[in-house]
């Protein structure tokens, strides 16, 4: 059975910015590692992981919300799947809850609502006997909001893993998922 991996980043990224190209080589590292992707499905490092997915032959889900994004003709053309939600909420809810892991890049307040909601998901998952899914956290802003995050609200240590670039993520959602 093939793992999904949401990838949470910024919809402003665009082609030929050092955001959007790590966010192409992120998909493709991830499809070439044998996992399908998740992403919002629209534009930018949404756009960028999907297109590196699908170029690596892998399987690539779009989970939009055209309700709350009017103005996004249409999901990006790089998707096998697309997944309309109701709402940003269930839309961040089957993202975070509805995938094997997580992969934050950069990004704005929507990457942080969805790092933040994956987060919180692994947090409780002992509340009920289950594993913390893995999420991994790349670069800057999250190389020093999350150990500062852990503090400031005594939080579980280590459910967030941050790494300095996609190569190390990818590496990482491998090696904790068990993907030989």
């Amino acid at each position: 059975m093939e793992l999904t991996i949401a990838v949470f980043g910024a919809s402003r990224s665009a082609e030929g910015d050092g955001h959007y190209e790590a966010a192409t080589r992120c998909g493709r590292l991830l499809a070439h590692a044998g996992f399908a992707v998740a992403t919002g499905g629209y534009s930018g490092a949404m756009e960028a992981v999907s297109r590196g997915a699908k170029d690596a032959g892998g399987h690539v889900v779009g989970v939009t919300a055209p309700s709350v994004f009017p103005d996004r003709a249409r999901a990006n053309d790089h998707l096998t799947t697309e997944t309309p939600a109701a709402s940003l909420v269930e839309r961040i809810g089957l993202l975070a809850d509805g995938t094997a892991g997580s992969i934050a890049l950069w990004g704005s307040l929507g990457t942080a609502a969805e790092l933040i909601v994956a987060w919180n998901l692994a947090y409780v998952a002992p509340f009920s006997n289950a594993n913390p899914k893995p999420i991994i956290a790349v670069g800057e802003p999250w190389i020093s909001l999350i150990p500062h995050l852990e503090t400031e609200l005594s939080t579980t240590p280590g459910l967030v893993t941050t790494v300095g670039n996609v190569d190390v993520a990818v590496q990482e959602m491998v090696r904790r998922l068990s993907i030989k």
